[in-house]
């Protein structure tokens, strides 16, 4: 476990390593020369603002009003670094990464502001800024932004694991997985004074990320073995021989009995509800273990212990689809899916599953999954939707389920018209695209009738391909419309 005892001196240094660092990786040794050389009696004092701790800022004149006479250190101070932070913001929003370079070297000062709270907010403020500057300035690159992150860990003390897991996505981005790997590592170790809940979820996360690398060598292997030759040519004994991941390997040589809560297949339980089920259970099925592999999901989904995901639902499902579980478990796992996403793109397989349920609750919500799929405007132009929904309303009509269509209907009936069911958007679908029209014409038809502006523009265009569509759509919309009296 990684220790620190931070002093003010060591505080003082890395303060200086990091302004030295500015100054030499970013070409800024005249700028820094001139902005912290001593005053001089030759020095106009209506020329320039002096900081707190001495420095000679000439370059902020222009920009913050003369400080009254008699006016207060602390308020020179404060006027200072403010108009700074806001250069700084500016030169950012400008994408002008030297000038904002030049006006961080001044910001450092904040690091010794009289109040407390703002002395304690500066370091994270710094990173932010500083690691932005870094990302993007031409004259930068990996060496120099590692060795800011290092110092600003120091510095920021209480900000060391969240600027540990952003180095650590920064190295990512740059495709340096094993440095990423060991940043995370000696994050993950960390400790400072009481474990806070805020510490709590950050570790959760380095953990999970770290899984996730490991994972990453894991199938990145794994890959490479299956592409020397064919299916016949290797088999789990030689993965496991040939892959070295130990907390990898052991997820799957463990026993059900040897098992606890706490290791939780060889990884820290608190980190289940980020990013790890989805590869964990990849490796588990691949080392046999299905029971294992339910578990962890059905944990994943079920858990109370754990927030509310979709995608848990959406693992356990594809795992139990893969083990040709019965219709009645596949329903029920995405039925807990709608609840959350309704406008989730397996809520059309929902729908198929629930129509050829012999249950009429069933029958009954396979209506509502697609009339609540159609009420996202991701959705407006799924074809298949359409097709459904109108291939449905016929069915559940013509079964004399008036009741069921009217209900569904009668909460949308003062909105889909202008949403779905407007000449615009009937002149719209039907130029780009004449099966979708075609489908949402039927639809309207049944819902609104032939009165609808909708159908009545689609049942009057002419087109060869659609022409016996259309003939069947206006026989359809007579007989099955809900406007119509005799229903």
């Amino acid at each position: 476990m990684a220790v620190f005892c931070i002093t003010q001196k060591a505080v003082d240094y890395d303060v200086q390593k990091v302004t030295d660092l500015l100054i030499l990786e970013l070409g800024m040794s005249d700028f820094s020369e001139d902005l912290i050389r001593p005053m001089t009696e030759d020095d106009p004092g209506g020329n320039c603002v002096p900081s707190g701790t001495g420095m000679y800022l000439p370059w902020l004149q222009k920009h913050i009003e003369s400080v009254a006479t008699g006016g207060k250190k602390e308020k020179d101070f404060a006027q200072t670094t403010n108009a700074c932070l806001h250069f700084i913001q500016e030169a950012l929003l400008k994408h002008q990464w030297q000038q904002a370079a030049e006006y961080m070297h001044s910001y450092f000062q904040t690091l010794e502001d009289a109040d407390s709270c703002k002395r304690q907010a500066a370091p994270e403020i710094i990173w932010k800024l500083g690691s932005e500057i870094l990302y993007y300035h031409p004259k930068s690159g990996v060496e120099t932004f590692n060795t800011f992150a290092d110092r600003m860990k120091n510095i920021g003390v209480m900000n060391y694991l969240k600027i540990s897991l952003q180095h650590a996505l920064y190295l990512l981005h740059h495709g340096m997985f094993d440095d990423a790997s060991r940043s995370l590592s000696q994050a993950e170790t960390w400790r400072y004074g009481e474990k806070s809940s805020s510490q709590e979820v950050l570790i959760n996360l380095i953990q999970a990320y770290k899984g996730l690398l490991q994972y990453y060598t894991w199938s990145k292997k794994k890959m490479e073995l299956s592409k020397l030759g064919d299916e016949s040519s290797w088999n789990r004994g030689q993965m496991n021989q040939q892959l070295s991941v130990a907390d990898t390997r052991s997820v799957a040589t463990r026993d059900e009995d040897e098992m606890t809560h706490e290791d939780d297949y060889a990884y820290n339980t608190t980190s289940q509800n980020m990013l790890s089920h989805g590869w964990k259970t990849s490796m588990l099925e691949f080392y046999g273990d299905q029971d294992g592999a339910r578990e962890v999901l059905t944990n994943y989904a079920y858990d109370e212990k754990f927030p509310s995901n979709p995608n848990a639902h959406v693992y356990l499902y594809d795992f139990l689809k893969r083990e040709k579980a019965p219709r009645e478990k596949l329903i029920s796992v995405l039925k807990i899916l709608y609840q959350i996403v309704p406008s989730h793109k397996l809520m059309l397989e929902f729908h198929r599953l629930l129509r050829k349920s012999g249950r009429e609750e069933h029958r009954r919500l396979g209506l509502e999954v697609l009339f609540a799929v159609l009420d996202f405007a991701g959705c407006t132009k799924n074809v298949t939707a359409w097709k459904y929904l109108a291939k449905y309303l016929r069915e559940t009509l013509m079964g004399r389920h008036v009741a069921w269509v009217r209900e569904g209907w009668d909460s949308r009936r003062s909105w889909w018209p202008s949403f779905h069911f407007s000449y615009f958007w009937a002149k719209s679908d039907w130029k780009e695209d004449k099966a979708l029209a075609s489908e949402k014409a039927v639809v309207a038809g049944i819902l609104l009738g032939k009165g609808c502006r909708y159908f009545r523009y689609i049942s009057k265009q002419d087109h060869q391909v659609f022409r016996k569509k259309i003939k069947r759509m206006k026989k359809l919309v007579k007989k099955c419309s809900i406007v119509n009296p005799g229903l």
